[in-house]
């Protein structure tokens, strides 16, 4: 009789745990596209098939008034902030290409590392300037590191940023080799699936696949390959999948947001989505996936085509304008290239050469900010380390703010007039650019399909910053370490 009991116990015990078991989806798949401006969700709805991004909105929760809240909106910080729930300011990554402590640097650039699959350069990768947790990291700890995490993009950025330090993998594009590669920071001989994926889809070196549509088609191919050859989303254990599309980036800078070039993009895009949610509903389950898709960034409409319909609009180049203002300094103060460099509307000044002539760096901020106000062209020149104290609108400070990293952010900004882009338009000028804090950069599509998603909208405001968080409450897991974010309750609760 004590017998039985204690089994009856012990079997009791056994159901309770099993009732009691934190409940996760198999597989966290998160898509960034790169450079989707929000509207082109209902820009494009009627054109798109049923299974890609129209499924998208009609299945899932769509987060319609989702904002990236620093400057500059440019890629790297894009797919870092997604993942990390967090800002420049604390994750480091301050651009594609900054100055830590005076030196150039490029955001993901790792001399202690040898590509794996190629002799280039270009796989001299990792995340090491990152000083944040991702996602995948937070996922990773919460399973004792049994989770599986897995990066895939064409542009090296995009797919080691949002997978994060302790990553099983990061893919890319090396164009001087024609295939994907990885770095030695996550292994020292591609699998055996990448080098058979490489054999079959090897292009031309020296192509760029990331102007044209085949990028796209490639990047989910290689995710798909990914998926299958890894058996992510195979077992009780959730894995996670980040993707990134960049040829729609590289595509509209060239082309501009509207025209065949950018409809062929995102019509591409949505077929190939569509194909890889039929593979996840058979693969995983239709039920069994969470999948986000957002982007890291929008895009300005073409200067010449506003200014035809009689908006206002231009360019403004801080590259250009940097040779000028470095001449009126050495007029201004003896001393010769006080500016070392310039992007996405920064300046970065000498700290070295003016400490060395005796010259306080506040005012040669405050000299070099009063000639750039005489531009009709800019709105405000702003020191970024005093940048609370400027007389300006409160969400354009708070943007400024959380893009100001000390050591890697440089030491003014510049705010355009709005749609006066990063570049010297010209009558023949057919592109786009970004970075800027307005709406057309800055709002971005937010969509979360799948497990334990009902369909549904919201235009409550929620930012970039609060994806991390919500798909860590949905897993039950802690968020990124540096994340400033909030779980998104409509998508949560």
């Amino acid at each position: 009789m004590l017998k039985k009991l204690f089994m009856l116990l012990i079997l009791s015990g056994a159901v309770l745990t099993a009732q009691s078991q934190i409940k996760r989806p198999k597989l966290v798949v998160g898509l960034v596209v790169d450079q989707m401006r929000w509207d082109y969700l209902y820009y494009y709805y009627n054109e798109f098939g049923e299974g890609g991004l129209k499924r998208l909105v009609n299945e899932g929760f769509s987060c319609e008034n989702t904002m990236i809240n620093y400057v500059p909106t440019v890629t790297a910080i894009g797919h870092s902030s997604i993942y990390t729930g967090s800002v420049p300011a604390l994750t480091g990554i301050t651009g594609n290409n900054f100055f830590i402590d005076g030196r150039p640097t490029y955001c993901c650039e790792d001399s202690t590392v040898r590509s794996v699959g190629s002799r280039s350069k270009e796989g001299q990768m990792s995340p090491r300037n990152l000083l944040a947790s991702t996602i995948g990291d937070e996922l990773k700890i919460a399973t004792d590191y049994k989770a599986k995490v897995i990066g895939v993009a064409l542009k090296d950025r995009a797919a080691i940023l949002p997978v994060g330090h302790t990553a099983d993998a990061a893919y890319w594009w090396d164009t001087s080799a024609g295939h994907y590669v990885s770095s030695t920071f996550y292994m020292n001989q591609l699998p055996r699936w990448v080098q058979d994926f490489n054999k079959v889809n090897r292009q031309k070196p020296g192509t760029d696949v990331k102007t044209s549509t085949q990028g796209i088609t490639l990047t989910f191919k290689m995710a798909e390959t990914a998926l299958e050859k890894e058996q992510m989303g195979q077992d009780d254990i959730t894995d996670l999948l980040a993707v990134s599309i960049s040829s729609t980036d590289a595509i509209g800078h060239t082309y501009g947001t509207r025209g065949k070039e950018n409809y062929d993009a995102y019509m591409q895009l949505d077929k190939d989505l569509a194909h890889f949610l039929s593979l996840l509903d058979s693969k995983i389950g239709k039920d069994n996936y969470l999948l986000f898709l957002s982007a890291d960034h929008g895009a300005a409409h073409n200067a010449n085509l506003l200014k035809h319909h009689r908006i206002s609009a231009g360019g403004y180049s801080i590259s250009s304008q940097s040779p000028k203002l470095n001449e009126y300094l050495a007029q201004q103060y003896g001393v010769k290239n006080l500016i070392v460099g310039t992007n996405s509307n920064r300046i970065f000044l000498n700290h070295a050469k003016a400490a060395q002539a005796g010259i306080a760096l506040a005012d040669i901020k405050r000299t070099a900010i009063e000639w750039l106000k005489q531009d009709e062209r800019v709105m405000y020149a702003v020191d970024f380390s005093n940048a609370e104290y400027e007389s300006m609108p409160q969400v354009i400070k708070e943007r400024i703010i959380n893009g100001y990293n000390a050591r890697r952010s440089g030491d003014i900004y510049v705010v355009t007039l709005p749609e006066y882009v990063e570049d010297s338009v010209t009558p023949q000028y057919k592109g786009t650019n970004h970075s800027m804090w307005n709406p057309y950069d800055s709002h971005i599509p937010l969509v979360f399909m799948g497990w334990g998603i009902g369909h549904g909208s919201t235009v409550a405001p929620t930012r970039i910053v609060d994806i991390a968080p919500t798909v860590c409450a949905m897993l039950h897991i802690q968020m990124p370490d540096a994340c400033v974010g909030d779980a998104i309750r409509q998508v949560v609760e």
